[in-house]
């Protein structure tokens, strides 16, 4: 807990989840070729990996991220870590035990690997709110929190939208003010730990 090194992302995994549906499909093919060059097989191995495939990369990660995320949380309840705050964000899941000065840590590219490591690695935490442009043209397309933690930076989303709005909009205040409490209850861990 003490020592471990924070990796946001697993690249055997990565690259699994995306070439090893690739490889099957490359591999459904050529028996198709070889094998049913006509009839019904050669339409179910040319028709079925894809769709396969798509189903995978659109909802496999989504469930294994959450089946870990549950997983996570029971192992934390055993150990006692006081779940003060929980945050989902996009990628990312962040709880905090600000009684006890702990923050317990995964990532939808590392789904494999729970941290649950001493606030007091954390060097500092704060808020991004994404503006861009000046004047009128000034506004913001995401707002998230960052911690360092050990030299790695995370950043974990409130907010993000394919447009940018209004610094003043209530979807980016709503944002800050999330990313700011979390940033605060952090920062209150890390003296508690």
């Amino acid at each position: 807990m003490e020592t471990i090194k924070i990796k946001k992302i697993n690249i055997p995994y990565l690259l699994g989840y995306i070439f090893v549906p690739i490889l099957v499909c490359a591999l459904c093919f050529l028996l198709s070729y070889l094998f049913f060059p006509k009839g019904n097989m050669a339409v179910v191995l040319l028709m079925l990996p894809p769709f396969l495939t798509l189903m995978w990369w659109i909802f496999g990660g989504k469930l294994i991220f959450k089946k870990n995320q549950k997983e996570l949380e029971k192992e934390l309840d055993q150990m006692g870590f006081v779940r003060n705050h929980t945050f989902y964000g996009r990628g990312s899941m962040v709880v905090v035990d600000a009684q006890n000065g702990k923050i317990a840590l995964l990532f939808f590219w590392n789904p494999t690997q729970k941290y649950v490591l001493p606030a007091s690695r954390l060097k500092q935490a704060w808020v991004d709110d994404g503006e861009k442009g000046r004047g009128f043209m000034a506004g913001s397309s995401c707002v998230s929190f960052l911690m360092n933690i050990d030299g790695v930076t995370i950043r974990v989303y409130t907010f993000t939208s394919n447009q940018r709005w209004a610094m003043n909009s209530d979807y980016i205040l709503k944002g800050i003010a999330k990313a700011d409490m979390m940033a605060k209850i952090l920062m209150e861990a890390k003296n508690r730990a």
